[in-house]
Order: C-alpha cells, then structure tokens, then sequence
C-alpha cells in the first residue's frame, strides 16, 4: 500500500528536508528507513472503532508560514489564555505551525544543566542524546503505518532534559500553535527525567482556524529514571476538520512516578493512546483523562498500565461526557506480567451521555499474570440522573445550570490535576463552552 500524500513524498524529499534541518546523518537515514515501513505497515485497530475511511496520511503541505514572537504580547490571544501569567523567570516554548516561535528557559535551570528547546535544535546541539530515546523503546517506529509515518515526516516538536538531582520547582510549558488550513503536523515531544530528578510539564495544542482540514500526528514519550518524577499535563484543542491521532507513552525506573493529566478537547475524530511501562521495581503510574465530545465526532482513548516491576502501582481514571451525536470508546487496560508480584492495578471509566444520539462505551480491562497481586476495576455508562437534577432544581437552580453543575462535577477529579492554574481555567472554560 502507497501512501497518498496529495504532494511529492519520496526519498529525495525527505533528504532535502533533513537537510534543511541540519539534522545528523543518521536520523535522516532514520527517517528514510521509516518511510519505506510505512508503506507496507498495517494501521493500527483501535477496538470497536473502524477507521477505514478516516484521512491520517493525505495532506497537501508538510510545512507551513510561521511566525516568531518577540514577546508574550505578540501571541493570539487564544494561546495567551493558556500561557501562565506571570512570564518572569518563565520556562515557556511556543511552536506556530511546524517550526520554533519562541523559547525562554531561567538561567537558573540553564546553570543547573536543564536542556529544553526544539527538536530541530535538540538534534543539531545534542544529536546523540535525542538518538538515545527517539523511538527506541517507548514508541517503536515499525509498530504500524502511523508511527512509521512519524519517524519519516516528523517536522516539529520539543526535547526537555532534567538531569540528575535536580528538582524542577516552577512548571515547564509548550503551547504548539498551528493555524494553517491545510499543513501536516506531525509533532514529537521527548521528555527526560534523570535519576532523582523531577518536573512539571504542561503542554497545549492549539488551533486558531476553525476552517481547516488538517492530519495532526503526535507522539510522545516520556523517560522517568530511578527515583524520578514526571507530572505531565495536557489540553488538546484541535479544530473540527481534522483527523488527530495521539500516542504518549511513559516508562518509569526503580521507585519512579508518572502522573499523566490529559484534557482531550479536541472537535475531530480522534485516536488517543496513553501507555505507561512501569519497568523498574516499586514505580508508580497514574493516568487521569477527561474528554467531551460533541458534533458527530468519534472518538478512540485507550489508557494502559502495564506492570513489569514488583511493588508497581498503577491507576488510570477516565471520565467523558458525550452531547450531540458524539461517540467514544474508553478503554482500560491494566495489565500484571509474571514476575511483578505485589503490585496493584486499579481502573474506573465512567462516561455520561447528555443527549438521545450521544453514544459512549467504557471497557474495563485486567490481564492478570501473577498470583500475588492486587487488581481493580469500575465502569459505568449513562445519563445525568434525574434525581440529582430535581434536588438541584427545588433549590430554584434552572435545570441548564443544574446540568452544568453535574458535569462540572463529574469531570472534576481530573480538571483539579492540571498543575497550572491558567491551563486548569482554559480547561474549564472549553467544558463550559462546548456545553453550550
């Protein structure tokens, strides 16, 4: 199968932008293996959601018009609603469209050895430390169509280092801006926790043109060494009239923590995957995702856990609420290998429908391969319950406000997890719009 691109995709293309980039030999060579296994790998199969007629690969352009901005003031003012107020002493990369707009890192964190810049410049200035963990054991590049694909076409994104011992105490935040109707994106974010180090990071995906028909590729991988910890926030704002799939992955050391706090609120039909490989001994994994789907969108998130070390604790939260004729599947999977005894898998997916055309589907899932374990699971599907919007209403709420306020609620133990105040408000800001 040749993949249509609607453009001039070969061999010689992607050299001439590997180029371009100044990118080391081999990830061009990287890159020009990855095109060949893409046109004979599969794509993926998200269970329950067939994807036969859904465009990943067709696009027009690879790059697009960007802008730089001097300063915060100079930003949409859909993406200065996400950024932190305070810019001093700010750890912040924005990205327009596919290439780099603007950088600020505390010289703080410059002195204590902290790397955080664009891929393209990662690749240029620490070539043999992004190598390292470019899709070579989070994400393979030969897993499917869509992840070979990314390897060959990647054209932005952002490498963050925290080295050994040190604490990250402010958050570190990415805002990947693109407003062109009609350029790929294809977006890969690497972030490196070393031994007993720790960071916030919170990313945002947005778009600022309702009218475009765009492939959004994006994958991430997430490194967490002995004894590290990782926070890692996200908010997808991705316009209707593209087709989005998301793989973030994580893999945790010794004693390590991953927390992942994902807003997916994007209006396309999108596939998500969040993975995390608890390989060291007494790690730990949290996954919290919160969705709203409205339109005809249709949507595929599948959180796993996968436990490899013993004393591993894993826990995944999904919490989604479908209006209009919007459909997800959320699945869970928690899965115990041999070998990684004591460890707890616990899961809960719980789906409100807030209309007669809604659909949602929650699948809880727990492979259990060893005897001394613990393992959880919850799931439920259904609408607001009446109950509760009476009481609510013999209080003289009105019964829209009423609806509001339960679906505030239900969406609020993952919306409180965002570890930045002007992310967590954007956050609530989309629900209540995409509500009305």
């Amino acid at each position: 199968m040749t993949i249509d691109t609607k453009m001039t995709i070969d061999q010689d293309y992607i050299r001439s932008f590997s180029s371009k980039h100044d990118e080391p030999a081999l990830f061009t060579e990287l890159r020009l293996k990855a095109w060949e296994l893409a046109q004979d790998l599969p794509m993926p199969k998200p269970d329950k959601t067939r994807i036969t007629n859904w465009n990943f690969t067709e696009f027009p352009k690879h790059e697009a018009e960007s802008t730089t901005y001097q300063s915060l003031a100079d930003l949409p003012e859909v993406a200065k609603s996400v950024v932190h107020a305070d810019d001093r002493n700010q750890n912040l990369y924005i990205q327009h469209n596919q290439k780099a707009a603007y950088l600020s890192l505390s010289d703080e964190l410059k002195k204590q050895g902290v790397l955080f810049t664009d891929l393209f410049t990662a690749l240029r200035e620490h070539g043999d430390l992004v190598k390292k963990y470019f899709m070579t054991d989070a994400v393979k590049v030969d897993e499917h169509k869509l992840t070979a694909f990314h390897a060959a076409l990647v054209n932005g994104g952002a490498f963050l280092y925290i080295p050994k011992n040190v604490e990250v105490k402010e958050p570190i935040q990415a805002v990947y801006i693109f407003d062109d109707k009609e350029a790929a994106m294809v977006n890969h974010v690497i972030i490196v926790a070393d031994d007993h180090s720790s960071v916030t990071y919170v990313e945002n995906y947005v778009s600022t043109n309702d009218e475009v028909n765009n492939i959004v590729n994006i994958v991430s991988e997430v490194i967490v060494n002995a004894n590290a910890r990782v926070v890692y926030g996200a908010v997808d704002t991705i316009a209707e009239g593209s087709t989005v799939y998301v793989n973030r992955r994580g893999i945790t050391g010794p004693d390590a923590d991953l927390d992942w706090a994902l807003g997916m609120m994007n209006d396309g039909n999108t596939i998500a995957e969040n993975k995390t490989n608890l390989i060291g001994q007494g790690s730990k994994g949290d996954a919290k995702t919160v969705v709203l789907g409205r339109g005809n969108q249709t949507q595929n998130f599948t959180t796993s856990v996968i436990h490899f070390g013993r004393n591993t604790e894993g826990f995944i939260l999904n919490h989604g609420v479908m209006k209009d004729a919007a459909s997800s599947i959320f699945n869970g999977i928690g899965k115990i290998e041999k070998g990684a005894s004591k460890s707890n898998a616990e899961q809960e997916s719980r789906v409100l429908m807030l209309s007669e055309k809604a659909r949602g589907d929650a699948n809880p899932i727990l492979l259990i391969d060893e005897d001394d374990v613990m393992a959880g699971h919850a799931a439920s599907v259904g609408r607001v319950d009446p109950v509760q919007l009476y009481y609510m209403m013999s209080r003289g709420i009105s019964k829209a406000d009423a609806e509001r306020l339960i679906i505030h609620g239900f969406l609020a133990p993952v919306v409180e997890k965002l570890p930045i105040e002007a992310v967590k408000s954007q956050l609530t800001e989309l629900i209540e719009r995409k509500m009305r």
